[in-house]
C-alpha cells in the first residue's frame, strides 16, 4: 500500500492544547487544521449528559460548566479516575484522552481520508504505566497507534528535517549535538541528543510531568484572586465556574507579558469585580521558582549526557510556554548562546510524530529509512528483591536510567523456602534503593514451580525495553526451567473487555 492510501499520522497529545500532522505528497511534514479552521485543538473536554464537547466550545464552558469540563487530564494519566467527577460520573483520564484523539483524528479524516495507523507523542519523562494509558487511549478512540515516541525526540527530528539532514542528498557534515528544552502546557522535558547525519541519538533525558505553564497560569490566578479577596472579602476560587474564567484570564495575561511589559487581569465573582495590573518583572518575581526549576533539571540532563555547554551546538526551544521571555533569557545565560526558535512550537512534536509514522509505514512497505532514532529510558527499571543482610526489601535495579533502547537485561532471584509454590515478581521504575519511593509498575506471578524445589533455587528475570518504553518480562525458574514469558498486571490498567467497551462507546455502538 502507498502512503496515499494509508496517511503517515502524527498526533500531539498535549496537556493543553493537541495538534495532528501528516505527510503531504512530497513527503514534508505539514498540520492539519481541525474542524474550527485552527492548528490546534484545546485538549479539554465538556460532558454534557449524551454529548461529549471536545475543543474550543468545551474551554468556553469552562467559564460557566466547569464541574462538567475535564481539562489537564495528561497529568493524571495513570491515575484510576480523573481528580473530579464529570456529570456525576468518575472517568478514567485514559478515556478523557481518547475522547481528544477522537476529535482530532475525525477532524482530519475529513482531509485525509480514512486512516488508523498513527504514532502518538508522551513527555520523555513519562513513565511505563503513563505509555500504556496512552496506548490505551489510542486504542479507545479507533486507532492503531505504531509507536509511542517522546516529544523532544519527535521535535529533533522535525527540525533535522527542517535543517535538509532527511533529504536524499541530506546529512549533518559534523555530528551536531541539540539540548531539547520542552516546556508544554502541562509538562516539562529536556533531553540532550546528537544528530549523525540521519541518525537521531538520544544520549540523556530528564523532566517534570507536573511542571508546566499551566503552573505559571495558576501562579497568576492566585495574585487576582488573592487582589479580589483583599478588595471584597470573598474568594473566587471558591466557585468553579470563577475559577475557570479567572484561568482563561490568566492564559490571556501569561501571553500578552511574552509581547508587552504589563497586562492586566479582570477577576469577577458574585457581581462583584477587580482588575488587577501585573508586570513582566513581577510576573518574573512570583514564577522565579517554578523557572528555577527547569534551570536545574537542564543542568541535571547535560550532566547526565557528559557535555558541557561548550559542546552543545544549539538550544532547541518546544512547547508553547518556552515563548515566555524569562526563558530565553535563563536559557541565554545558562548555555552562553542564543536559543533556537527555528521550529514551530506548536507544531514540531506532532511533525516529527508523523515522520516518524511516514518511516514505519515505508519500512512495512520495505522501503529503505529516511532516518534512524535511538532513544534512552527516563527512569530505571527493577524488581523488588530482600536484602538477606537486613532482611529488608530493595529495588534490584535491572536496567538503569538513560540506556539506549531497545535494551534487555537479566537478574537471578532466589526462592525463599523448600518447596516453593509461586513466585511474585514486583515491578518498579525510579532510581531509590527503597521500593517505597518508586513507581509501582505492576506485578506478574508464576504458579506450578516444580515439586521438591529447595530453598535457594535461582529465579531469572529478564526485562525486554522497547524503543517505545514498553516493557515485557520473561521469568525462568532454576536453569532447566522453560522461560516463561509473562503479562504485567497493572493496578489502574484496563482489562481487553473494558478497552473494546470503550472503544465500541467512543464509537458510538454502545452506551457509556
Amino acid at each position: 500500500m502507498t502512503e496515499k492510501r494509508i496517511p503517515a499520522v502524527g498526533i500531539d497529545l498535549g496537556t493543553t492544547f493537541s495538534a495532528l500532522a501528516h505527510l503531504d505528497e512530497t513527503g514534508r511534514p505539514a498540520t492539519v487544521v481541525n474542524a474550527e479552521g485552527e492548528l490546534t485543538t484545546p485538549s479539554v473536554v465538556l460532558f454534557d449528559g449524551p454529548d461529549v464537547v471536545v475543543g474550543k466550545e468545551a474551554m468556553k464552558a469552562m467559564a460557566t460548566e466547569a464541574a462538567r469540563v475535564a481539562d489537564g487530564a495528561k497529568r493524571e494519566m495513570g491515575k484510576e479516575f480523573y481528580s473530579k467527577s464529570l456529570d456525576g460520573r468518575q472517568y478514567p483520564p485514559e478515556v478523557i484522552q481518547a475522547y481528544i484523539l477522537k476529535k482530532v483524528t475525525e477532524d482530519a479524516r475529513r482531509q485525509l481520508g480514512d486512516f488508523r495507523h498513527a504514532v502518538v507523542t508522551v513527555p520523555a519523562y513519562f513513565d511505563e504505566v503513563r505509555r500504556k494509558a496512552t496506548q490505551d487511549a489510542g486504542y479507545m478512540a479507533g486507532l492503531e497507534v505504531m509507536d509511542i515516541i517522546n516529544e523532544p525526540t519527535a521535535a529533533a527530528v522535525a527540525f533535522g528535517y527542517q535543517q535538509g539532514f532527511l533529504n536524499a542528498q541530506g546529512g549533518a557534515s559534523a555530528p551536531q549535538t541539540v539540548l531539547v528544552y520542552d516546556l508544554g502546557g502541562g509538562t516539562f522535558d529536556v533531553t540532550v541528543m546528537e544528530i549523525r547525519g540521519n541518525e537521531f541519538v538520544a544520549l540523556a533525558t530528564d523532566g517534570d510531568v507536573q511542571l508546566g505553564g499551566r503552573d505559571w497560569d495558576f501562579r497568576l490566578a492566585d495574585l487576582a484572586a488573592e487582589e479580589f479577596s483583599r478588595q471584597h472579602g470573598l474568594d473566587p476560587r471558591q466557585d468553579a465556574g470563577a475559577i475557570g474564567r479567572l484561568w482563561r484570564e490568566c492564559e490571556d495575561a501569561k501571553r500578552t507579558l511574552s509581547a508587552r511589559s504589563k497586562a492586566t487581569i479582570t477577576c469577577d465573582y458574585m457581581g462583584l469585580a477587580a482588575k488587577v495590573e501585573v508586570t513582566r518583572d513581577r510576573f518574573q518575581e512570583l514564577t522565579h521558582d517554578l523557572l528555577d526549576r527547569t534551570r536545574f533539571t537542564t543542568r541535571q540532563t547535560l550532566k547526565a549526557a557528559g557535555l558541557d555547554w561548550g559542546q552543545v551546538d544549539r538550544v532547541l526551544l518546544v512547547g508553547g510556554s518556552s515563548r515566555m521571555p524569562m526563558v530565553r533569557e535563563m536559557l541565554r545565560t545558562l548555555a552562553g548562546k542564543e536559543p533556537d526558535t527555528s521550529v514551530s512550537a506548536d507544531e514540531a512534536v506532532a511533525h516529527g510524530a508523523a515522520l516518524r509514522a511516514g518511516q514505519l509505514l515505508a519500512k512495512n512497505e520495505g522501503k529503505p529509512a529516511r532516518f534512524s532514532i535511538q532513544n534512552v529510558n527516563s527512569h530505571s527499571l527493577g524488581v523488588v528483591g530482600t536484602d538477606s543482610a537486613t532482611g529488608r526489601k530493595r529495588n534490584a535495579i535491572l536496567i538503569p536510567r538513560n540506556t539506549p533502547l531497545p535494551a534487555s537485561a537479566t537478574r537471578v532471584f532466589k526462592t525463599k523456602k523448600t518447596k516453593q509454590e509461586s513466585v511474585l515478581v514486583q515491578i518498579v521504575e525510579g532510581e531509590a534503593a527503597s521500593p517505597d519511593a518508586c513507581t509501582a509498575i505492576g506485578q506478574c506471578v508464576i504458579r506450578d514451580l516444580p515439586p521438591d524445589l529447595p530453598a535457594g533455587s535461582p529465579v531469572g528475570v529478564k526485562f525486554k525495553y522497547g524503543t517505545d518504553g514498553r516493557l515485557a518480562v520473561t521469568v525462568q525458574v532454576s536453569p532447566k526451567g522453560k522461560p516463561i514469558r509473562q503479562e504485567i498486571t497493572r493496578e489502574h490498567a484496563f482489562g481487553r473487555d473494558d478497552l473494546d467497551r470503550w472503544r465500541n462507546v467512543l464509537a458510538g455502538k454502545a452506551e457509556g
